[in-house]
């Protein structure tokens, strides 16, 4: 018997399930080699080793199927996960009975196969197989597949990256950034974390009115010590579901960093944190991109003018194309209806992007004014202004969640809050 580690339960993943709606957690680094008999599980396979979630794997591919695949190891190592397409019943478990013979302990295995039958799908879990997909396989398919084999089903809510920017300097998206991030944890009652990447500027820090000691440039600038343990200890605690990964808003060093200055803080967040906010600062690296690109969700956030609708529809097509197997950039209007100021409509903005914004958030700068220079939410200043709903479904929108329900009161209940309080 090959000795691969199961991961997968007896019953198929709903393959009905859009692939915008999945929550898949990236792929740690492995080696990955793929034997497709068909061009078109080739191509799906290609496809899916240029997502996000599988750009820490090393994909190859080579044609033969499993005669290819068992003659190939004969001389030489299995990787940490094969995938093998094969045709017919009895072909796949007699090919599987003789790769036994040449691979190695530990190696997992995930056959694409055209026969749909739970009989042979227990025959293959017997042997050790860690997933059967149905072909035609899908980019989506190989992608959830190969990253299942790494995260336990009942830990795939934990570690939902989402990243906000601005598609302009100046136009609120930190701003909306910390209240959605409060929302996400006061509303929703997800444990949460800001990452404020502005390490020169950032106002997280002041918007929460936190002053820590320590902050994400520790994490940055020591690397090697990144780890569960280091990273708790510069959260900064904002309330019992929020938590500040805080920026120290400091001129004495230069903040250049490399494309993947900040891979080990956030694949360390990741596996504690069930929502991560990216409060992204606007402007264009290797790292602002990566960290886009590698989000679950973006929402970019802009003033209804011509340079924002410009770069906002040149991120959103650059973002899209990036992540063809994710949900679309999301984006949102701010600051809209300041006095005097000529506007492009929200109509022009969902023309443009072929997408209309998820909110239009109004001009308010004496409750906006107050709450920043306060250090507080909107939600702490005034709970029944507009914005804050708005916040809220952006919120549901960016975590997958549906609206909140709250316990509906029967016409009896102020009556006997009065007979508990006798």
């Amino acid at each position: 018997m090959i000795t691969y580690a199961r991961q997968n339960s007896e019953e198929q993943p709903d393959v009905t399930t859009p692939a915008a709606e999945d929550h898949i957690a990236p792929a740690p680094r492995v080696s990955v080699q793929a034997f497709c008999e068909t061009v078109e599980t080739a191509a799906a396979v290609q496809s899916a080793s240029e997502d996000r979630r599988l750009a820490k794997a090393h994909l190859k591919i080579q044609m033969g199927g499993m005669a290819a695949a068992i003659e190939a190891y004969r001389s030489a190592p299995t990787p940490n996960v094969i995938i093998l397409e094969a045709d017919g019943r009895n072909d796949i478990l007699a090919g599987l009975d003789q790769l036994a013979t040449v691979c190695d302990a530990g190696t997992r295995v995930i056959v694409i196969g055209r026969v749909n039958d739970v009989t042979l799908y227990r025959e293959l879990v017997r042997r050790g197989v860690s997933d059967y997909v149905i072909a035609p396989a899908q980019t989506i398919d190989v992608v959830r597949s190969v990253c299942n084999l790494f995260s336990a089903p009942e830990a795939k809510a934990v570690g939902r990256i989402i990243a906000i920017v601005g598609a302009k300097g100046g136009v609120g998206a930190s701003t909306i950034a910390h209240n959605v991030a409060w929302a996400i944890a006061r509303d929703l009652a997800l444990d949460s974390v800001v990452a404020d990447l502005d390490l020169a500027f950032g106002t997280a820090g002041l918007n929460y009115n936190q002053d820590p000691a320590q902050g994400i440039a520790d994490a940055v600038f020591s690397p090697d010590r990144v780890d569960t343990a280091f990273v708790d200890r510069l959260l900064s605690k904002c309330t019992d579901h929020l938590s500040l990964l805080a920026a120290p808003a400091t001129l004495d060093k230069v903040y250049d960093f490399g494309a993947e200055a900040f891979d080990a803080i956030f694949d360390t967040l990741r596996t504690t944190m069930p929502c991560i906010v990216l409060d992204v600062p606007h402007q264009w690296s290797g790292w602002t991109k990566r960290a886009l690109i590698a989000a679950d969700d973006i929402l970019i956030v802009a003033a209804p003018d011509l340079a924002n609708l410009r770069n906002a529809k040149n991120m959103f097509d650059l973002l899209k194309a990036a992540r063809p197997n994710d949900r679309a950039p999301l984006y949102c209007l701010n600051q809209v209806g300041i006095p005097k100021r000529p506007e492009i409509a929200a109509g022009e903005f969902a023309k443009a992007i072929e997408s209309p914004p998820i909110a239009a958030i109004p001009f308010e700068p004496q409750i906006f004014g107050s709450a920043a220079n306060n250090g507080q939410m909107i939600a702490e200043i005034a709970a029944n202004h507009r914005s804050v709903e708005m916040f809220l479904q952006m919120a549901q929108r960016l975590t997958g969640r549906g609206e909140t329900k709250k316990p509906r009161g029967s016409f009896l209940s102020p009556l006997l809050e009065k007979l508990r309080a006798k």
